[in-house]
């Protein structure tokens, strides 16, 4: 599976939950794939994607979906533990691993040395799932998505590159895509 496969399956799979894209090109390309008002693109914050989707599932209580980078995680592996505490929050955590800080040049991230999923584990996760097939993890995302009350992650080893180049920048005002985000969590209450 690569990148776009596994970022198609997950709009698939979600409707109107929120979903939290990651910088770089998980966001460009959910955006290119389908835009919706669930939608949250990070255009920045290198790391924080799932910091932000644990604030979201905590003051909205609603199954929160974050699709996050494993060069993003190596960033920010603290996010794990705040996610981690709260035994009751409905944060469906996906990690895209393809072994790459691809959007800025192709460096190489360690995420094949460390365990995600142990890490995650050992933070209070939930439950902990690792696939690299891509109908294993549509499958996996129609058992479990629907059902997460607890944190739970979900690492996506990418094992296919992508077959052409990334989709355009996510276009226009970034404070438009956060004011239909907030007006959507709104609505949802």
């Amino acid at each position: 599976m690569n990148k776009t496969q596994a970022i198609r399956t997950v709009i698939e799979a979600t409707s109107d939950e929120p979903v939290i894209f990651t910088t770089g090109y998980s966001s460009r390309i959910a955006r290119h794939v389908a835009d919706r008002p669930n939608h949250f693109y990070m255009t920045g914050s290198m790391g924080l994607a799932a910091s932000i989707g644990t604030g979201i599932a905590l003051s909205s209580g609603r199954r929160t979906v974050v699709v996050d980078g494993d060069g993003a995680l190596a960033m920010n592996p603290g996010c794990l533990l705040t996610a981690g505490t709260f035994a009751d929050l409905p944060l469906f955590h996906l990690v895209l691993d393809d072994g790459l800080y691809e959007s800025t040049g192709g460096q190489s991230v360690p995420s094949r040395r460390v365990s995600f999923s142990a890490l995650a584990e050992a933070s209070g996760y939930a439950d902990v799932w690792q696939v690299d097939d891509l109908t294993k993890f549509q499958e996996l995302l129609r058992s479990k998505l629907i059902t997460c009350r607890t944190p739970t992650f979900v690492h996506c080893s990418l094992t296919e590159r992508e077959g052409s180049g990334p989709p355009p920048r996510v276009e226009g005002e970034l404070a438009w895509y956060q004011s239909r985000f907030a007006a959507h969590l709104a609505t949802q209450r």
